[in-house]
C-alpha cells in the first residue's frame, strides 16, 4: 500500500467565515461541523442551503446560450421537415452510448428516418471516423449529429462536408485551436461559448440539444425528463464535477432510477447482484463498467441495443450478455496489470528514477489499457501511459493522470512524436507509431518531470473535517446524507479522529480485510470501523500500539434487520 499525505480541507478562520457557521447552525438546527461541511461546499446561508438541498430542473440553464445552439436546432428542424437521414453517431463509452441512446430514443418518437452508429474501438478508434462516415453516406444521410466526440475529428469532418453530410458536433472535451468546419458545434469549453455551465458531460450537451427542441416545439420537457436517469448514468461514469446543472441532473437521475427505472436499467442492477438505493459511487462500480465492457470486449452497439430496450425480459438477455462481456474484461484486466507491474519491477530505471511509467506490450487487449493504467497508479502513483499494438501496425495507448498534474498539457509538449491524441487533464488517449514510444517515453518523463511537484507524487487524502465519535449520531448521518449526490467537487465527506484505541483484537475478513472496533478514550464511545486491504499494513500495527488515529468516512450498515453507522477507514496513523 503506497503511504499516503493527509490534508485538512480549508476550515473556516475570518470572522465573517465563522459567523456564517454560527446562522447556518441557527437557521438551519444543525451542528457545527454539519455546517462546516456547507460552508465548505460554498453554501454560506439558507437560501443557499435551500438550493443545495433541494435542487430544482427549473435551475437549469436556458440551452439556448449554448453557442450555435440556435443554429443545430435551425439545421435539426430542416432536416426533419425535409425527410433527411439522419444518424445519431456516438462514443463507445459510457458518455457516448447513454447518449446516443438518449438523442436516438428521444427523437424517434418524433421523427423515424432516424439510424445510430458507434465506430468499433479497435478498427476505427476514438472520435468520428471515415469509414462510419461512408457509412452514414451508404444510409443515404445528410446530417450526423455527433455526441462525445467530434471537437477534434477536423479531417473527418471536412471530407463529410465534401461529400455531402454536414455535422452537428455535441463534445465536452478541450477543443484545439481550430474548430471543426460543422453546421453547428456545441461545446461549452469552446473559448467563444458564454454558457454558464462548462463541465457537461458530452450526454449532457445532447440532453441541452432536446431541451432546445422540446421548447421549440412546445414539447412538455416532463417527456425529456423521463430519460434523465440515461444522463445521471453518464455524469456518474464520465467522473465530472457533480455541481451546477450535474448536480441537479444527477439528483432527479438517481431518484428516477431509485423508483421507477427504465428496463435497462434495471436489469442491468439486477444482473449485477446489487440490492438497496444506488448512489453515484454505486453506478460507477456496477452499472458503468457493464456498459462500458460492451465496447471494450466487442461493440458498443450492444450497450445501446440494451439502453433503448423497452422490453424486460429483452433487456436482462442483454443485460446478461453484457455482463459476460464484463467478466471477460476483469479477466484481461487482472492478468495485464500482472504483467505492467512486473515490468515496472523489472525495470531499473522505471523502478528507480522515472516519474511517470510507459509501457508497451504488443498482446495487450486494447479494450482495458486505460483500466491497467489506473491500477498501475494504485501501485506507482504517478502519471501512466499504457500502449498495445493496433491492426494497422500503429501503437494505441492510454494515459491517466494523478490529482492535481495536467495530463494533457504534458501529452501536448510530445504531440510531434504522435499520430493523434486527445483527451483532457486526467485521461487522454493517444495513437503512435512503434518507432516512436522510446522517444515518447523520454520526452514524456522529462514534461512530467518539469511539472510535477514531490508532493503530487504521493497520493493525498482531503479530510472535511476533525470529528469525535461521540458527535456521530443518526441525525447527523441523515443531514450528511442529503448532501449528495457525491462526486467530484462535492466528494463524500472525510473525517478525521484522533485519539482512538482498540476497544477488542482485530477481527480478520477473507484474509486481507480489518474490522475493528473503535473506542474514543475521551467520550468512551465505540464504534465500528471496516478497513478493506488493510490487514498486511496494519494489523500488527494495531496490535502493538495504544493510541492512532483514522481517517475515514460514514456507512450505514444493515444486517439481519439491524441498522448501524460504521466506519469505512481510508487510513491509520500511529
Amino acid at each position: 500500500m503506497v503511504e499516503k499525505r493527509w490534508n485538512l480541507l480549508a476550515q473556516p478562520t475570518e470572522t465573517s467565515d465563522k459567523e456564517d457557521i454560527t446562522n447556518l447552525c441557527h437557521e438551519l438546527n444543525i451542528s457545527p461541523e454539519l455546517a462546516t461541511l456547507l460552508w465548505q461546499r460554498g453554501v454560506t446561508n439558507f437560501d443557499e442551503a435551500k438550493t443545495f438541498f433541494r435542487p430544482e430542473l427549473e435551475q437549469l440553464h436556458d440551452p439556448f446560450l449554448m453557442k450555435d445552439m440556435d443554429i443545430a436546432l435551425q439545421r435539426l428542424e430542416k432536416a426533419i421537415e425535409q425527410k433527411e437521414t439522419i444518424i445519431i453517431y456516438g462514443d463507445y463509452d459510457v458518455d457516448g452510448t447513454t447518449a446516443v441512446a438518449l438523442v436516438y430514443g428521444f427523437l424517434s418518437k418524433f421523427y423515424d428516418n432516424l439510424h445510430y452508429y458507434n465506430p468499433d474501438r479497435y478498427k476505427e478508434g476514438y472520435g468520428i471516423s471515415k469509414l462510419g462516415i461512408d457509412w452514414a453516406k451508404e444510409q443515404g444521410a445528410s446530417l450526423i449529429i455527433a455526441l462525445d466526440c467530434g471537437i477534434k475529428s477536423i479531417e473527418n469532418i471536412t471530407y463529410a462536408k465534401q461529400i455531402g453530410i454536414d455535422f452537428i458536433v455535441c463534445d465536452h472535451h478541450e477543443p484545439g485551436e481550430i474548430l471543426p468546419d460543422a453546421i453547428a458545434v456545441l461545446d461549452p469549453k469552446r473559448k467563444d461559448c458564454a454558457y454558464p455551465f462548462k463541465e457537461l458531460t458530452g450526454n449532457g450537451v445532447g440532453f441541452k440539444l432536446l431541451t432546445a427542441f422540446c421548447l421549440k416545439r412546445d414539447i412538455p420537457l416532463e417527456e425529456l425528463f423521463e430519460i434523465i436517469d440515461l444522463a445521471m448514468v453518464s455524469i456518474a461514469s464520465d467522473i465530472v464535477p457533480i455541481v451546477g446543472e450535474n448536480r441537479i441532473l444527477a439528483h432527479y437521475g438517481l431518484k428516477k432510477l431509485n423508483t421507477n427505472p427504465r428496463v435497462s436499467l434495471k436489469a442491468l442492477k439486477e444482473v449485477s447482484g446489487f440490492q438497496g438505493e444506488m448512489s453515484i459511487e454505486s453506478v460507477v462500480f456496477t452499472i458503468g463498467p457493464r456498459i462500458n465492457a460492451a465496447g471494450r470486449i466487442k461493440h458498443a452497439k450492444a450497450a445501446v441495443q440494451l439502453l433503448l430496450s423497452e422490453n424486460y425480459e429483452e433487456a436482462v438477455d442483454f443485460a446478461y450478455e453484457i455482463q459476460n462481456h464484463n467478466t471477460e474484461r476483469k479477466t484481461h484486466d487482472s492478468q495485464i496489470t500482472a504483467e505492467a507491474l512486473e515490468m515496472i519491477r523489472a525495470d531499473d530505471w522505471l523502478l528507480t528514477q522515472a516519474k511517470s511509467t510507459v509501457l508497451f506490450k504488443e498482446d495487450w487487449h486494447k479494450g482495458v489499457i486505460g483500466i491497467v493504467a489506473s491500477r498501475c497508479i494504485e501501485h506507482y502513483y504517478r502519471p501512466t501511459v499504457i500502449f498495445t499494438k493496433t491492426k494497422e501496425g500503429f501503437a494505441a495507448g492510454s494515459a491517466r493522470s494523478v490529482v492535481g498534474f495536467n495530463l494533457y498539457q504534458a501529452i501536448e509538449s510530445c504531440s510531434h512524436l504522435l499520430e493523434q491524441f486527445g483527451g483532457h487533464r486526467h485521461a487522454a488517449g493517444m495513437t503512435i507509431s512503434i518507432e516512436q514510444i522510446e522517444p515518447f517515453r523520454k520526452a514524456f518523463d522529462e514534461a512530467v518531470v518539469a511539472n510535477i511537484s514531490d508532493e503530487l507524487l504521493v497520493p493525498q487524502i482531503d479530510i472535511d473535517i476533525e470529528l469525535k465519535l461521540e458527535d456521530i449520531t443518526e441525525k447527523f448521518y441523515r443531514i450528511m446524507k442529503q448532501m449528495g449526490p457525491f462526486g467530484p467537487k462535492n466528494m463524500q465527506p472525510v473525517f478525521m479522529t484522533r485519539k482512538l484505541s482498540l476497544a477488542a483484537t482485530p477481527r480478520i475478513l477473507k484474509e486481507k480485510h480489518l474490522k475493528l472496533e473503535l473506542l474514543e478514550k475521551e467520550s468512551g464511545v465505540t464504534m465500528t470501523a471496516l478497513g478493506f486491504n488493510m490487514r498486511d499494513n496494519f494489523y500488527d500495527k494495531l496490535l502493538n500500539t495504544d493510541e492512532f488515529q483514522a481517517v475515514y468516512s460514514l456507512e450505514q450498515n444493515t444486517f439481519r434487520g439491524q441498522t448501524s453507522l460504521q466506519l469505512f477507514l481510508k487510513d491509520l496513523k500511529f
